[in-house]
């Protein structure tokens, strides 16, 4: 397999030897910075940062419920109730119906 070396040069970026860069000078240089340089978030960004503090912040599974409930699977003592499951995925439904129309 023969390697191609014809690689272009990107913008901002100077070639300094086989498998190295460094930056270029001008104004993309890393090096040059301005207290006028300021990043701002889309508003999506900002929401994803604070759905991951907020998960970051919640606690845990509790262990010992799930360890209760495989027990009760693998013994065949779990009782479903398709009612109250059904009850609830409703109840779900409405409240996320009511807080999409705000």
């Amino acid at each position: 397999m023969k390697i191609d070396h014809s690689v272009k040069q990107l913008p901002g970026v100077a070639p300094v030897g086989e498998g190295q860069a460094r930056p270029a000078n001008g104004p993309a240089s890393a090096s040059r910075t301005s207290e006028a340089d300021s990043v701002e978030l889309s508003p999506l960004s900002a929401r994803l940062q604070r759905l991951a503090q907020g998960i970051a912040g919640a606690e845990g599974m509790d262990t010992a419920k799930v360890a209760a409930l495989k027990a009760a699977i693998a013994e065949g003592r779990l009782r479903i109730d398709p009612e109250a499951i059904a009850d609830k995925l409703i109840e779900e439904a409405r409240e996320l119906l009511a807080r999409s129309r705000g």
